[in-house]
């Protein structure tokens, strides 16, 4: 391989006339590679001209390019239309929210003023139960009171009567007391 490259490398000391000149250095100019791919080129490209094969390469490129935007677009489609759909759940879970917001506080004063009615109704029937109380108690006292007064007040006659009376007033009013009852005897035959 050294003789090879060496018999280039002296074409290269050459001496160049004017403003023409061959570069010999086989490393800068490539000619390996460049053969390589003219051979590929003509090997597999044989009956196929070059600017066709690079015209469906372009093409081909260009196909999968309008594909992808293509796609994208679609995606972008769907992607704007399930943000709306987002918006229009987010808009209607909004409106619930407020709804039960407001249904809540309606729903709190109702029942504050439930409670407050029923907490006063609850502290009449407890007045009008301790007036009962009061009133029946009352009544009770003074039914005792009354008998007291009864008893003291029979026990008082009583003993003016058994001292007043002696045996023939005594007397004279049970007569008294027959007399009327037969006489009433006499009026209902």
């Amino acid at each position: 391989m050294k003789n090879v490259t060496d018999s280039f490398v002296s074409l290269g000391y050459w001496p160049s006339a004017g403003s023409f000149g061959f570069n010999t250095d086989i490393l800068a100019t490539n000619p390996i590679n460049l053969s390589v791919v003219l051979g590929v080129l003509i090997f597999f490209g044989k009956g196929v001209c070059a600017s066709c094969l690079l015209s469906d390469l372009l093409d081909n490129r260009k196909q999968r390019i309008l594909n992808t935007i293509r796609n994208s677009e679609e995606l972008r489609g769907g992607a704007i239309e399930q943000l709306e759909k987002a918006r229009a759940r987010l808009r209607k879970v909004e409106m619930e929210a407020d709804q039960f917001r407001v249904n809540g506080y309606s729903e709190i004063e109702r029942e504050k003023l439930n409670l407050i009615n029923s907490t006063y109704k609850t502290l009449e029937q407890l007045e009008n139960y301790k007036n009962e109380t009061i009133h029946f108690e009352q009544q009770r006292t003074i039914n005792q009171v009354r008998q007291r007064v009864f008893q003291r007040a029979l026990q008082g006659a009583l003993g003016t009567l058994t001292s007043c009376l002696n045996n023939e007033l005594h007397l004279r009013t049970i007569s008294a007391n027959i007399g009327m009852f037969g006489a009433m005897k006499e009026i209902t035959d």
